[in-house]
C-alpha cells in the first residue's frame, strides 16, 4: 500500500513538474513576442491552473515539494543576482544599500502599518505585522526583470543588493512582531541580536562557501574540480543556504554573498578555464530559467481569490500607500545620506518605482496563515494583492519608466560615445 501511495505521489509530482515546465516554456516564448516580463505571465498562469480557477494543480497537496521549489528557486535566483553585482560598483553605493535594507524596511513597516490600521480598523500590532510582511522587496522578481531590461549598473546593483539584504531584516521584524502578538513581550536587545547573528552568519558562510568553491573550480593548483563547475554552482547554493540556516544565519544572504564572491573572483586572482566557464554559464542559465518558471507558477497557484474578493478594495488602497507614499519616503530618506553615490533625482524616481514583491512575503504570509492569528485573512489578502499589483503594474512598466527617466544602460553608452 505504501509503495502504491508513494508511486501516486511521485507521479503527481512529475506531472506538476511537467506542467510547470511546459507552461513556462510556452509563456516564455509568448513574453518574447508581446514584450512583457515572463514572470507576470507565469503568475497569471499559476492563478488559472491552480485551485482559484481550474484547480488542475494544487501545490498544497505537496507541502514539502512546494517549500523546496520556493526555497531553492529563490536561493538560486538570488545567487545569480549576486554574481551580477560588481564589488567596485557596490562599494560606491554601500551607504544607500545599507540604509535601504535596514532603516528603509522599518520606515515602510511603520508607514504601511499606520495606514493599514486605519483602513481595516484593526489592532496596530496586526497592522504593523502586515506592513513588515510586505516591506521587503524580492530579488526573485527583480532579477528576471533586470535581465530583460538593461538598467544602469549603479541603479540595478543598488536595487538588487537591497532586495538581497532586506529579506533578513524583514524576516526578523516579522518574527519580533509575531513574538509580541503571541506572548505580549518585546526585547529590543534580543531582536537586535537576532538580526546581527542572522546578517553576520549569512555573510561569513557566503564568503567561505563562495571563495572555497571558486578556488576548487579555478585554474590554480587547488582547482581540481573545474570540469564539474556546473554541478558545483548548484552545490554552492545548497550548501551556503543550509550551513547558514544551521548556524542561525540568513540563508538567502549567504547565497547572495556566495554569488557575489563567485562573480568577482578575478579580484581574488581566480579564473575558471574558458571551456568550463561557458558550460557552467549555460547550465546556470537553464537552471535559473526553470527556477523562475517554477517559483511564479507556484506563487500563482497559492493566490487566495476568496480573501482577495472579500478585502480587495482595502487591500488595493494599502498597496497604493506602499507604492506611492512608503516607497518614495524610503528612497528619499535613505539615499539622502549617501553623498558618495551622487544620486540624480531621476535615478531616485526610478528606484521608487522598482520594488516588486514576491517569494519572501508570500512565505511569511503562509506562516501567519498557518498560525491562524487574528486578522490572518486580511494579511493574506494584502500580501497577494501586493504581489499581483507590483508584478503586473511595476514589472511590466519597468522598461517604459526607465526609458522616460533616461536610466537605460544603452542611453548612457550613447552619451559616452557622443
Amino acid at each position: 500500500m505504501e509503495n502504491t501511495l508513494e508511486a501516486i505521489a511521485t507521479n503527481r509530482l512529475l506531472l506538476i513538474f511537467a506542467a510547470i515546465a511546459i507552461t513556462g516554456i510556452v509563456l516564455g516564448k509568448v513574453s518574447e513576442i508581446i514584450k512583457v516580463p515572463d514572470v507576470i505571465l507565469y503568475l497569471i498562469a499559476g492563478i488559472i491552473i491552480g485551485p482559484a480557477v481550474l484547480n488542475l494543480i494544487s501545490i498544497e497537496s505537496f507541502p514539502i515539494e512546494n517549500n523546496l521549489i520556493l526555497t531553492f528557486g529563490s536561493a538560486f535566483i538570488l545567487y545569480e543576482g549576486g554574481r551580477e553585482v560588481k564589488l567596485k560598483v557596490l562599494n560606491k553605493v554601500k551607504i544607500s544599500v545599507g540604509m535601504l535594507a535596514t532603516i528603509g524596511v522599518l520606515i515602510s513597516t511603520v508607514v504601511v502599518g499606520v495606514f493599514a490600521g486605519k483602513i481595516f480598523n484593526i489592532e496596530i500590532m496586526t497592522a504593523l505585522l502586515m506592513g513588515a510582511v510586505i516591506a521587503s522587496t524580492d530579488p526573485a522578481a527583480l532579477i528576471p526583470v533586470f535581465k530583460q531590461v538593461t538598467i544602469k549598473n549603479k541603479i540595478k546593483q543598488t536595487v538588487v543588493s537591497e532586495s538581497a539584504f532586506n529579506d533578513a531584516v524583514g524576516a526578523i521584524i516579522v518574527s519580533t512582531l509575531l513574538g509580541i502578538i503571541t506572548s505580549g513581550e518585546f526585547s529590543l536587545g534580543k531582536s537586535a541580536g537576532e538580526l546581527l547573528i542572522s546578517a553576520l552568519g549569512g555573510v561569513v558562510v557566503g564568503v567561505a562557501v563562495g571563495y572555497i568553491f571558486s578556488l576548487l573550480i579555478s585554474d590554480k593548483k587547488w582547482g581540481i574540480f573545474h570540469s564539474y563547475a556546473p554541478i558545483m554552482s548548484v552545490l554552492k547554493v545548497a550548501l551556503a543556504y543550509e550551513v547558514a540556516t544551521l548556524l542561525h544565519g540568513s540563508g538567502y544572504m549567504a547565497v547572495f554573498i556566495a554569488g557575489l564572491i563567485a562573480g568577482n573572483k578575478k579580484i581574488f586572482g581566480l579564473w575558471v578555464p574558458e571551456h568550463d566557464f561557458h558550460s557552467e554559464h549555460l547550465f546556470r542559465e537553464s537552471v535559473g530559467a526553470l527556477c523562475r518558471m517554477a517559483i511564479f507558477v507556484v506563487l500563482g497557484t497559492q493566490v487566495d481569490l476568496t480573501s482577495l474578493s472579500a478585502y480587495w478594495k482595502e487591500s488595493l488602497i494599502v498597496v497604493l500607500v506602499l507604492m506611492f507614499i512608503a516607497r518614495p519616503l524610503v528612497v528619499l530618506i535613505c539615499t539622502a545620506f549617501d553623498k558618495e553615490a551622487k544620486w540624480k533625482f531621476k535615478e531616485r524616481l526610478f528606484m521608487m518605482w522598482v520594488r516588486e514583491t514576491g517569494v519572501i512575503p508570500a512565505a511569511l504570509s503562509g506562516i501567519i496563515v498557518s498560525m491562524k492569528l487574528p486578522g490572518y485573512e486580511i494579511i493574506s489578502s494584502v500580501v497577494f494583492m501586493t504581489i499581483l499589483v507590483t508584478l503586473i503594474v511595476q514589472a511590466s512598466t519597468t522598461k517604459l519608466v526607465a526609458k522616460k527617466l533616461g536610466v537605460l544602460e544603452e542611453v548612457e553608452e550613447l552619451k559616452q560615445v557622443a
